[in-house]
């Protein structure tokens, strides 16, 4: 007989209980990486970047001063030609995604990102120059009717001035990033997605690995927990100089760009205060003792256990429901959720099962985790998921579905007005997520199963926040050391310690091994301080469903006014129709305050 692979075993068994998962049809956006379409895009996009850059170069001055009409022409020439970049680089990052191992996937994306960043290299000189006209100057040509719709962009754009450098530097940063943050970028997905985990006699991938922290099997659980850090281990090499490289040359482009401070890029792209991030980091730690210390102290009891290990930190409940949740279990879940809080939202959230815009299946070579990409306005988003039929991965869907819905909503702004701020792009996902949880919490016939359900809510609202913020502040730890010459892999893994004794408390014992986790978070590589957004999204979330349930009508409209929204207004217009200003510290007391009563409820129920 030949031999057997329990892998394959366990992917059958998981095909057979999750039913047929769906894999996404990229066909919108082209054909076939081979197709001829790509090669005429490509070739069009350098072409009509050349002559664009030609036709307005050192014009937009005077077309300000003397001909709006040409300079709204202009501001749509350029408006086309990046929804073209857009899907095209889209399409091949796609591509990419679903099998980051395939030596044609990545030569297919290298070479689209190369060729992309030649063409848009041609338009770098639109925004500094956009930039550079006087004040009073681009006030009067908003008074045109046609400029006047983008002002929200013009005025965004004009934020970023006094960060701009020379033209020529800048393209200089613009064409190297490629071989430089670009490339680390790559080295570090691909890594990742060929990275395999010995658990028992199975050679597994990230994401089935990661499962088994969840898996009711204590020893599944250690086990995964230990071919999880003998692997990060063993390549710990590539991943300290990946995050000290990035770390230089974000440090780098700071210091030519002048920002005051190792996170203030970041809080500009997102188009929020420091001060109102620091306010809710604050708040944040300040709340350790009584949201993720006091929870795992009780988790702790439930399992009973004086201290949990780390790789129990995770784990069901002991009466908890570990059944397999079949795909379309999930799908009718959250869609009948948001149906119940609006048909529309569950109208728009369907599109993405019936025209195949989800790839769910955990397979080899994948990105691991979740996402919701965009694309561009005149094509739709796509949502990734690594989909094992875990109550978590139900939420997870719930969640990249809010997004989804989201940049459906957003995208009639077109391609400079469509992108919403990380802090507020979060919104919708995680408010999403919420309702899925309160639908099914409503649903329970038992104070057993609603003390499960109450703690796997905490649990996650627990890694959304505080998990968050601390992965925040091990970021700042590591670009503040990086300044003073490179960090070994036991200066990083110190940090990482010492950060998570602080958020997870008392009752987690850091088993040897864990030093090492910080290697797989690929926000800290591709994008450094966005973990925050979760904090600030979940926190403005509780506050946003507090006023949905005490409000009789018209909440709906209002929500989806603000999912329309996209890019076009800034949080405090957003947030205003419903009474909530994200600069009032207060306000982050309101959010966490959720947490700490969905804890108090479990300890009454204990």
């Amino acid at each position: 007989m030949p031999k057997t692979d329990p892998a394959s075993h366990a992917k059958e068994d998981a095909s057979v209980s999750l039913g047929q998962l769906p894999e996404w049809d990229l066909t919108d956006l082209y054909p076939s990486v081979e197709a001829e379409e790509v090669s005429s895009d490509l070739a069009s996009a350098l072409e009509r970047s050349k002559t664009f850059e030609s036709s307005y170069k050192e014009r937009l001055a005077d077309l300000a001063k003397t001909n709006p009409s040409g300079l709204l022409t202009a501001i749509l020439a350029y408006e086309d030609l990046e929804d073209l970049l857009g899907r095209l680089v889209s399409y091949a990052g796609l591509v990419y995604a679903g099998n980051t191992t395939d030596p044609v996937s990545q030569k297919f994306y290298g070479d689209v990102q190369e060729r992309i960043t030649s063409a848009s290299s041609h338009l770098l000189f639109f925004p500094l120059e956009m930039n550079r006209i006087e004040d009073d100057v681009i006030e009067r040509a908003l008074k045109h009717e046609g400029l006047a719709h983008y002002r929200p962009w013009i005025e965004d754009l004009r934020k970023d001035k006094p960060y701009q450098l020379e033209d020529r530097v800048e393209q200089l940063f613009h064409e190297k990033s490629v071989t430089g943050r670009g490339a680390w970028n790559r080295l570090f997905d691909e890594t990742i997605a060929t990275l395999k985990f010995e658990v028992g006699r199975q050679k597994l991938g990230m994401e089935p690995t990661l499962n088994l922290l969840q898996d009711p099997s204590g020893q599944k659980r250690q086990a995964a927990f230990e071919a999880l850090g003998k692997t990060f281990s063993d390549n710990l090499r590539v991943f300290t100089l990946v995050t000290n490289t990035l770390a230089k040359d974000k440090e780098i482009s700071d210091r030519w760009r002048k920002f005051d401070d190792i996170a203030d890029s970041r809080h500009l792209a997102n188009r929020v205060e420091r001060d109102v991030v620091d306010a809710m980091v604050d708040a944040v730690r300040s709340s350790y003792p009584k949201l993720s210390h006091r929870y795992y102290q009780l988790k702790a009891r439930w399992l009973g256990a004086k201290q949990l290990n780390t790789w129990d930190r995770n784990a069901p409940l002991p009466n908890a429901d570990t059944r397999v949740i079949p795909w379309a279990e999930a799908k009718q879940t959250v869609l009948s959720a948001y149906s119940r809080f609006s048909p529309d939202m569950a109208e728009i959230a369907g599109r993405f099962f019936d025209r195949n815009w989800i790839d769910a299946p955990a397979r080899p070579g994948k990105a691991p985790g979740a996402f919701a990409h965009p694309t561009v306005p005149s094509a739709h988003p796509y949502v990734l998921v690594n989909y094992q039929g875990k109550t978590r991965d139900v939420m997870t869907l719930a969640h990249e579905l809010g997004h989804g819905v989201h940049q459906v909503l957003a995208a009639p702004n077109g391609p400079l007005m469509a992108p919403t701020p990380l802090t507020l792009a979060e919104t919708a996902s995680v408010f999403g997520e919420m309702l899925t949880f309160r639908s099914l919490l409503d649903q329970v016939q038992t104070p057993e199963l609603r003390k499960t359900m109450l703690a796997s809510k905490a649990e996650d609202m627990i890694n959304t926040v505080v998990r968050q913020v601390a992965f925040y502040t091990f970021e700042r730890k590591i670009h503040e050391e990086r300044r003073s010459g490179e960090l070994t892999s036991e200066q990083i893994g110190e940090l990482w310690l010492s950060v998570q004794a602080e958020s997870l408390g008392p009752a987690i014992k850091l088993n040897d091994g864990y030093q090492t986790f910080w290697t797989y978070i690929p926000h800290f590589i591709h994008s450094p301080f966005y973990v925050y957004a979760y904090a600030f999204g979940d926190c403005l979330v509780n506050s946003l469903y507090a006023v949905y349930e005490e409000a009789e009508t018209g909440f709906q409209e209002k929500y989806f006014d603000l999912l329309k929204a996209g890019g076009t207004k800034h949080h405090s217009e957003l947030l205003a129709p419903f009474g909530l200003d994200a600069s009032d510290p207060a306000f982050w007391g309101k959010g966490l305050s959720v947490i700490e009563r969905i804890i108090d409820e479990l300890e009454d129920l204990e």
